[in-house]
């Protein structure tokens, strides 16, 4: 009996998402993206070679794995083909591999100009976007002004929708952001001689995904970013514009709800969060200063804690329960894969946040929006750590004991299974107590 599975991040993102998109695709015919933008970044580490996704799906380093973007996913065809160009170099053959539904909307050169003229208009209060015009995009989209992917089928057609679009965003960058506008000529020519490379990949996506499922054949559905970062269950405003949850697995790609078999949680073993935004558990440390908490400094510095598409530094923190529980719930969450154990390995003890203090009360609820997160205290209980490696541990029963009570009590605290352990960036560094696809 085939399967379709759903990964998603259940905190802020960056929980190791890729890494496991591309171990478990040795059992799908294909992977989906559902949501989000080139704003994602997937890294994954395979016999030492480093390779890190923006947009293409993760499957796309298995060589008979077709690789699908739904009608979710705002599309840069500048960061798509700038992709492309890296896996060619790599060797990797994407060739008919690689199909696009003609709903995505483009992600268009006044987008990312209107992203960063709203960044810098808001200074300090800024949200700390990639600025890579995902928000503007979207925007489009539900205003029903956007261009999509298949309108570039119709050039004619295409260029009078840019045309017209293009003079109402262009007056806003003039005369409210005071920012030079964007020349439409030099944009339409160059989309649409972006577009003759893509216009082969346009295809009818969710027609190609119900067929796979008659064909009883599995199929992955690959999040981007985190479950907090959702635009209507995140610590808003300091969220994304799609909805990360595994429910945007059927609003972005167009399955139904009871065509999902199972939702595989990606868990980091501490937290950590990138750009603005409320973080209860942060142990603050600035690199740039080289000053502030020391253990959020390990944390950082032994996790490797740069963002993947920013380069941007991650804040680092505990583990954070209050968060995670709603996480688990509004995804339906069937397992956990429980990523970075060996970035723990030297801390002599390891926290976990289980509840808040808010208004003089403990509350194990997360608050309504940032504001409530802001002025939220951790309550935490604490655990011994173990001091010694699990860097490639592939078996359970060699973990340290102090390391598999962690696990554990992650277990316990969430009322879920832990099936995969990963151990350390490599492929095969990863422990599978309970694969997704098995029966």
């Amino acid at each position: 009996m085939a399967k379709n599975v759903v990964i998603i991040g259940t905190q802020w993102g960056d929980e190791g998402k890729g890494k496991v998109v591309d171990l478990i695709t040795d059992k799908v015919v294909s992977v989906v993206r559902f949501q989000g933008g080139h704003n994602a970044g997937h890294t994954l580490v395979i016999a030492g070679k480093k390779t890190v996704l923006h947009l293409i799906p993760s499957g796309i380093l298995r060589e008979k794995v077709q690789c699908l973007i739904g009608h979710g996913v705002v599309l840069s065809m500048a960061a798509l083909l700038k992709e492309l160009g890296e896996l060619k170099a790599a060797g990797v053959n994407t060739a008919g591999r690689l199909r696009i539904s003609p709903a995505c909307p483009l992600i268009m050169p006044y987008h990312i100009a209107l992203d960063n003229a709203r960044e810098a208009r808001r200074g300090k209060a800024a949200i700390g976007t990639t600025g890579n015009g995902i928000g503007p995009a979207y925007e489009d989209k539900i205003a029903r002004r956007g261009l999509r992917i298949g309108d570039l089928l119709d050039e004619k057609t295409f260029a009078e929708k840019l045309f017209e679009v293009m003079e109402y965003h262009n007056f806003a960058l003039e005369n409210y952001y005071k920012t030079k506008p964007i020349n439409y000529q030099q944009t339409l020519a160059t989309t649409l001689e972006q577009a003759e490379i893509v216009k082969p990949m346009i295809t009818d996506i969710t027609q190609q995904i119900h067929q796979h499922i008659s064909n009883n054949e599995n199929i992955l559905f690959e999040g981007a970013q985190g479950a907090l970062l959702d635009i209507d269950q995140g610590t808003y405003p300091f969220v994304t514009s799609s909805n990360t949850t595994s429910g945007g697995a059927v609003t972005g790609s167009g399955v139904g709800v009871t065509d999902i078999d199972y939702v595989l949680g990606i868990v980091k073993a501490y937290t950590t969060r990138v750009g603005g935004g409320p973080f209860p558990t942060e142990l603050k440390y600035d690199v740039a200063s080289d000053s502030g908490d020391e253990i959020g400094k390990e944390l950082g510095t032994v996790g490797q804690e740069f963002g993947a598409t920013t380069g941007r530094q991650r804040r680092c923190g505990w583990l954070d329960f209050v968060t995670l529980r709603r996480s688990f719930k509004i995804n339906a969450v069937s397992g956990i894969c429980l990523t970075k154990l060996d970035v723990l390995d030297g801390l002599k003890t390891i926290k976990i946040c289980v509840a808040y203090e808010l208004n003089s009360k403990q509350i194990t609820e997360p608050p309504f929006d940032a504001k409530g997160y802001a002025a939220a205290q951790p309550i935490y209980i604490e655990m011994p750590g173990w001091q010694a490696s699990t860097v490639g541990i592939t078996n359970f029963d060699s973990l340290p004991i102090p390391a598999k009570n962690y696990i554990q009590k992650i277990e316990e605290l969430s009322n879920l299974p832990v099936d995969i352990l990963s151990t350390g960036p490599e492929r095969d560094e990863t422990l599978i107590l309970n694969h997704p696809f098995s029966e």
